[in-house]
């Protein structure tokens, strides 16, 4: 006879849930404490796992165990103050327990009848956004389009550019599919490159990709846009969509919106918005102004999950005609046919996504919005933006730094100044090798105009003005005594250089003395 699975009943649940919660708690506040990046080599945290998984259950303090023996080791943390590189890839306690709800509940939100609040909540939130950040009206469930939450903006550029080749095919690529030696994309070299993967995967091909020219401040160029998109027509291409990013990755470059939307209006070109990690900067009112012509936008994203407080995976989604969307995607099979769909009176939100199933995401960025509060989200950018002006500030008055690009966020992009003579992208990524293998903090690097350059992302929730003050002071510590090595190793070689100069001369000098004493030939005699 078949044992009873020993599901853990909701007293165990209670009393175990309480203990992962005081494990988190107590997480953050040793996080600090920690190597920033882990410190691990390959495959040591499989080495610390056993071959084969458990015939019988475990105890739960031994699985809380090896969090701690097995897990913490191998985890770089996203959390810790001094975590500077990438974005930022925010959590917080509401976050926490707005997903411990989702998961508790463990809906299957993937049509409205499936769980109704799931679909409400989340449509209400998603207004409640667009409202805070000023986006067009058209972007709102009451009007023609509408939010949703997706699990990234890899997912939002893909079905942005699924609307807008529906769009533009009149509906026939969902008959016959694509027709890849005609569409094409615009980007601009500093586009993330999730865009060009969606051209991949919607089966387009990286030739319909078009790189338009940037200006000086990394920006894509209207002109340049323009030119590309009348060539293309002239040519017989169809323009489908043009990529427009507000914060590139690299940067932060903004692409400047209010010129590139009548470019896109006038060829019938989708403008998408790719605002993942900026976007939610226009909860701030002096800020928005980053993002002026949005009300072009056919489609926009930005995560939460990057600088909203919010737990990956919460990607905020919208667009101006749901109806491109949904044509794109809905697909109705009998099993999934119900009254209140088949009334249309509702949304099912499978329809605006790739996959069919979908989590409450809604919940954890409900939890935020009600305990942080518009003003609190606020004060948590507007804090970070103002220690990246702080440190931009004391780099551009240093002769040992560089601030190569605009840093209107919370980014900052620093190329160290070498000595001449040395090689200044070998000890640029020397000094950022160096930081990262100290612990204290960690840093990404990107390169602009070929050269690699150190970006410096305030974003943590725990990064403090002193955690920046540590950064800068570990990189003019780091600047200053590679710069000494790298003297004093020129020296060195100059000395050897010198020393060699010096030998060959003797050895010259003693050749020229040789022979001036060999005595005279003898001539044959008369």
């Amino acid at each position: 006879m078949t044992e009873p699975v020993p599901h853990m009943t909701p007293e165990q649940f209670r009393r175990h849930g309480h203990e992962v919660v005081d494990w988190i708690a107590d997480y953050w506040t040793r996080i600090g404490s920690f190597p920033v990046r882990s410190q691990v080599s390959p495959g040591d945290v499989r080495a610390g796992l056993p071959a084969s998984a458990p015939e019988q259950g475990e105890s739960f303090d031994a699985i809380l165990g090896d969090l701690d023996r097995v897990v913490l080791p191998g985890v770089t943390h996203w959390q810790h103050p001094g975590f500077f590189g990438y974005f930022p890839a925010n959590t917080s306690g509401p976050s926490v327990l707005g997903d411990l709800v989702s998961a508790g509940l463990g809906v299957q939100g993937m049509s409205w009848v499936t769980s109704p609040a799931a679909t409400e909540l989340e449509q209400h939130v998603m207004d409640w956004l667009a409202d805070l950040m000023g986006l067009p009206e058209s972007f709102r469930s009451t009007g023609t389009g509408g939010g949703v939450v997706q699990d990234s903006s890899s997912g939002a550029n893909l079905v942005a550019l699924l609307a807008a080749l529906h769009r533009a095919s009149g509906g026939a690529t969902v008959r016959h599919g694509v027709e890849p030696e005609r569409a094409t994309v615009y980007v601009s070299r500093e586009t993330h490159s999730s865009m060009e993967k969606a051209v991949r995967i919607a089966g387009l091909g990286t030739d319909a990709v078009r790189i338009v020219e940037v200006d000086g401040d990394l920006a894509m160029d209207p002109v340049a846009l323009a030119a590309r998109i009348e060539r293309d027509v002239a040519r017989g291409y169809r323009p489908v969509l043009v990529c427009a990013t507000v914060g590139t990755t690299s940067t932060t470059a903004v692409d400047p919106l209010a010129a590139i939307g009548p470019i896109c209006q006038k060829f019938g070109v989708w403008l998408h918005v790719d605002a993942a990690y900026a976007g939610v900067s226009a909860l701030v009112p002096e800020l928005r102004e980053l993002q002026a012509g949005v009300e072009w936008a056919d489609s926009y994203t930005t995560d939460a999950h990057k600088w909203l407080l919010t737990g990956f995976d919460a990607t905020l989604f919208w667009v101006a005609d749901r109806a491109a969307l949904t044509g794109a995607l809905a697909i109705l099979p009998e099993y999934l046919r119900n009254a209140a769909t088949d009334a249309g009176a509702v949304v099912d939100f499978r329809d605006w996504q790739i996959p069919l199933g979908r989590r409450f995401r809604a919940l954890k960025l409900w939890f935020v919005l009600r305990w942080y509060g518009a003003e609190g989200l606020r004060a948590h950018i507007r804090g970070h933006v103002a220690l990246a002006q702080e440190l931009a500030g004391w780099a551009a008055a240093d002769e040992r730094f560089d601030v190569v690009a605009p840093h209107p966020l919370s980014l900052v992009c620093l190329k160290p100044r070498w000595p001449e003579g040395v090689d200044a992208d070998v000890a640029t990524m020397t000094l950022l090798d160096r930081l990262n293998d100290g612990g204290e903090v960690f840093l990404t690097h990107t390169t602009v105009e070929r050269q690699p350059v150190l970006r410096v992302a305030v974003g943590s929730p725990a990064t403090t003005r002193a955690h920046v003050e540590r950064v800068w002071a570990l990189l003019v510590e780091g600047h200053d005594w590679l710069a000494a090595d790298f003297a004093a190793q020129a020296a060195e070689q100059a000395a050897a250089r010198a020393a060699e100069r010096e030998r060959a001369e003797q050895e010259r000098a003693e050749q020229e003395r040789a022979q001036g004493q060999a005595p005279e030939e003898v001539g044959d005699p008369a």
